[in-house]
């Protein structure tokens, strides 16, 4: 492929050595439903940053026919998942087909690209197994991000690694650098192992990022499913094991990448030291080395609001906040039945539903959580949304209780269909940004990171980037943390009553009564935040420290 054609710009001098880009998924446009959180948010930034800087970058992922799922509410007004075919009439067919081995048969892979000026992101190839040289089973393998089905996950793990690779070849883009974003794609190590036939050539050109500070989320499977998928490509069990040193019964992706790379980063500084604690004792692997994740302002930030922060205009900042807001509130209205006021504190926790981000945490005191939402000298609004996995019932358990409970109160609303287009809205309508992982859980989180480029303040526990951020009272508010020692129930109710103190003490008396002191805080947040935490610095860094 002609690279003048592909790039449609020169890449820059600095950015000359060529990267290929894998992940599952890209949050690149909310027409383009290919993602299902952080992970496709962060890796969409980083292909907005890199095609603002020029770079010599393109991306690999999945086109996948029914997206994550259309989170909606069945009738009795709890959530439920749809899964409806999506069309995509910008992506360019490129003519390339091609196969390779899933489950020892062959698969029809097809290749498109989103062009860069479509959305301005650097170049992304999406593969498919969904056409008509499958059959069924296979075709299915494309169908639905992060499957429930062990064995269509890792079929899905062999296309985006082995296909990704081998559609870069065809297309003869020999990149200088494979940047595996989690460890999704890490079976295309053993197709470069089985082209350059040496560990050390492949580790040349293999870098790598982890996102997952819990072992239990680190995906792995057993090496005899992953022979019988055509996993290792063309080894053995006992080729893979003696390659790499690898013992059990498991073959787990994180600890393999970090063999085959010859440097990983993980996404925040502590997250960083805590992936050396799980990872450093094993033998063979790369150095881990710190990158923060990051997003892209230029697509976040609503640009009054960054003009108003920037220049101290508070009556404009006011004005405008109250626009945002309106946006906002009409969503709240047509989904919940309740009109939320512009004059009123907004508080907004808003994410991927899983058990350590603690959602329900502001109501494991129940009868406080009445207190705070029904006085009326400070009063507030609090507004929640977000997306479990599919199939995750605790996740979808915890939405529709937040649901029931809030139920009867006027000023709390639970909000579905958490996509680019309400988050955007989420983080400019809202005043106060709440963040309620369990410490050391949180790798990085960057929802907060544009929450404060359009204007909130966070009030949050100092995990994961906040640890880098966070002046409390300065430019957040900070939830003291219980000792880590206590059983997860005794954290639980020693953080609730910490964080209602914050809100109590000190955010709802500034908000209402200092407001010229609220904006003062929210203009250091996005001047902490701008550029320390844009995107464009990710994708240098990443440059400077991780491909060259």
């Amino acid at each position: 492929m002609d690279k003048a054609e592909l790039f449609a710009y020169t890449p820059a001098d600095q950015y000359r050595t060529s990267v290929a880009y894998f992940a599952m998924e890209y949050a690149i446009d909310q027409s383009l439903k290919i993602y299902a959180g952080g992970l496709g948010f962060l890796a969409g930034s980083h292909l907005r940053s890199a095609y603002h800087l020029q770079q010599n970058f393109v991306a690999v992922g999945l086109l996948w026919k029914y997206g994550y799922y259309d989170q909606v509410r069945d009738a009795t007004n709890h959530m439920a998942d749809a899964f409806i075919e999506k069309h995509y009439s910008f992506l360019k067919d490129i003519n390339v087909t091609f196969s390779i081995t899933v489950h020892q048969s062959p698969v029809h892979v097809k290749a498109y690209l989103l062009p860069p000026a479509t959305f301005g992101c650097a170049p992304l190839f999406l593969l498919t197994t969904d056409i008509p040289e499958n059959d069924e089973l296979s075709r299915s393998i494309t169908h639905r991000l992060y499957d429930s089905n062990e064995a269509t996950r890792i079929a899905q793990n062999i296309v985006l690694g082995i296909g990704g690779a081998k559609m870069l070849d065809i297309l003869g883009l020999t990149p200088d650098v494979y940047h595996m974003n989690e460890g999704h794609a890490v079976a295309l190590n053993f197709y470069l192992y089985d082209k350059f036939k040496n560990l050390e050539e492949v580790k040349k050109r293999v870098v790598f990022t982890t996102h997952t500070p819990e072992m239990a989320g680190n995906e792995a499977h057993n090496f005899a499913l992953l022979e019988t998928m055509s996993f290792f490509y063309h080894l053995t069990v006992t080729e893979v094991r003696e390659l790499l040193q690898l013992e059990g019964e498991q073959f787990n992706y994180t600890l393999t990448a970090l063999k085959f790379a010859r440097k990983a980063n993980g996404v925040s500084k502590l997250h960083t030291q805590i992936a050396q604690q799980m990872w450093g004792a094993n033998a063979g692997i790369c150095p881990l080395i710190p990158i923060t994740n990051a997003q892209n302002r230029d697509y976040w930030a609503d640009m009054q609001i960054s003009r108003q922060l920037q220049s101290k205009d508070v009556q404009g900042f006011a004005g405008r906040k109250k626009e945002l807001k309106r946006e906002l509130f009409r969503i709240v209205a047509d989904q919940c039945g309740k009109l939320f006021r512009e004059d009123v504190l907004t508080i907004v926790w808003a994410r991927r539903f899983a058990g350590y981000k603690r959602a329900g945490l502001l109501m494991a005191d129940w009868q406080a959580f009445v207190n705070l939402v029904t006085q009326t000298k400070y009063p507030v609004q609090l507004i929640w949304a977000g997306k479990p996995y599919p199939g995750d019932e605790p996740g979808a358990g915890e939405f529709n209780q937040l649901i029931n409970r809030t139920f009867a109160f006027c000023n709390c609303a639970v909000l579905t269909g958490y996509e680019l287009r309400l988050s955007a809205l989420l983080k400019q309508g809202a005043d106060l940004w709440l963040n309620t992982p369990r410490l050391y859980h949180e790798a990085s989180g960057t929802s907060g990171m544009t929450a404060a480029m359009n204007g909130a303040v966070n009030l949050s526990i100092a995990d994961g980037w906040v640890a880098e951020f966070a002046r409390d009272l300065v430019n957040c508010f900070l939830i003291p943390t219980a000792p880590q020692e206590l059983q997860e129930p005794q954290k639980d109710e020693m953080e609730n009553k910490a964080m209602l103190q914050v809100l109590q003490q000190k955010v709802l008396p500034m908000y209402y009564d200092n407001p010229e002191k609220w904006f003062r805080m929210a203009g250091t947040a996005y001047g902490d935040v701008v550029p320390a935490f844009d995107s464009d610095r990710l994708a240098r860094q990443y440059y400077q420290e991780l491909y060259v």
